[in-house]
């Protein structure tokens, strides 16, 4: 419990946090209103909709997670940590809990945030959560930032560097994956099983009939159980997870 309270302390006492927070919230709450606000008889909005801002807010997320740890470094501060937490794995997994947990948190915030914006802006509109597929594509955004998160740590925890890191983690989330659909007859069976496009699927596979997604999340089409997407992602994050602390334990701060 210490150090979980202080590597909540040392979060917290920095600005980018405080920024990736706000910024997350009036992004993917202000994309929800702009949604509602422009609907109409022939183009309603509903709850899946009202998610429109969901990637940007994801974008933000990784960013303050890589942060987190890639500022220590820079900074040097990583150094007096290890020497006050002689077991480096501990230390890293306290940050990393806090960080999760804290984009769980703003996930939940985002999403139902976004859902509410939008109920009060179109009163009218039926955006009653009520199907499973409802629920996840609301409330599934929280695991997927805490997920998300663990995911940019491990990767500027492996690579150090402020700016690499968050190039790598955009990089590879935002545009890797969907390029790889391009490739001639594997593209796609390829992109089927990335880590990304698994976490889409928990949010938006199995949908409710008549939904759509131009102005929400993308539908996914993968047809096997959203769930297994859940853990596909979560399996993913946890070895990354696993490689960093291999690799924060065999070189030097």
């Amino acid at each position: 419990m210490t150090l979980l309270a202080v590597e909540r302390i040392k979060l917290f006492t920095t600005r980018s946090p405080w920024w990736c927070m706000v910024m997350a919230l009036v992004v993917t709450v202000g994309f929800a209103a702009l949604v509602a606000g422009t609907s109409n008889a022939d183009d309603p909005v509903t709850v899946a909709t009202t998610q429109f801002g969901y990637g940007f807010g994801l974008v933000v997320i990784m960013v303050m997670a890589a942060l987190a740890v890639t500022t220590e470094y820079r900074f040097g501060t990583i150094r007096a940590t290890f020497q006050a937490v002689p077991s480096r794995s501990k230390a890293l997994l306290a940050k990393t809990t806090v960080v999760a947990v804290l984009a769980g948190v703003i996930g939940e915030i985002t999403a139902f945030g976004s859902w509410g914006i939008a109920k009060l802006i179109k009163g009218s509109a039926d955006l009653a959560i009520n199907s499973a597929y409802e629920w996840r594509v609301v409330a599934g955004t929280g695991l997927i930032y805490a997920l998300a998160a663990v995911i940019a740590v491990s990767v500027g925890t492996m690579i150090r560097h402020s700016a690499g890191a968050i190039s790598l983690v955009l990089i590879y989330s935002q545009l890797a994956e969907n390029l790889i659909q391009i490739i001639p007859n594997v593209g796609p069976k390829i992109h089927r099983w990335l880590p990304f496009n698994m976490a889409q699927h928990f949010l938006t596979g199995r949908p409710d009939a008549g939904a759509r997604g131009a102005d929400g999340p993308p539908i996914s089409e993968i047809t096997y159980s959203p769930w297994v997407g859940l853990l596909y992602f979560g399996v993913f994050a946890l070895v990354l997870l696993i490689i960093s602390l291999w690799v924060v334990n065999r070189r030097d701060a």
